[in-house]
């Protein structure tokens, strides 16, 4: 078993910067890729960005965001830069990341999620 807690999310004016952490704890190894997702309001989760040696993103932020892992720690961060208010939304953190298409992930674990507003 797997658990996943997100921190950092919050309230920021559009052209701000968030970081988000995620503390894993569990069975996670450092062979499993680990990332990030999100969902707006009346929208499906969508994959972000994951990491696991190479690091995968969505087309929506890429130049943007910015993922990274410290496997001592057993954490991985998504550095938000540039934000639009289009980013509003819930972000989870989520483990056992596996790439079904270009830009369609799942996953085995997911953390509880943390909001993120960006005002405009």
């Amino acid at each position: 078993q797997v658990q996943l807690v997100e921190s950092g999310g919050g309230w920021v004016q559009a052209g701000g910067s968030l970081r988000l952490s995620c503390a894993a704890s569990g069975r996670i190894f450092t062979s499993d890729a680990m990332g990030w997702f999100r969902q707006a309001p009346g929208k499906e989760r969508t994959f972000i960005a994951s990491i696991r040696g190479s690091v995968e993103y969505a087309d929506t932020v890429k130049g943007r965001f910015t993922i990274s892992r410290d496997n001592a720690k057993n954490t991985v961060y998504l550095q938000m830069n540039s934000l639009k208010p289009e980013d509003t939304a819930v972000y989870y953190c989520a483990a056992r990341i596996r790439t079904l298409r270009p830009g369609v992930a799942e996953a085995d674990y997911w953390g509880q999620g943390t909001q993120v507003t960006v005002s405009s």
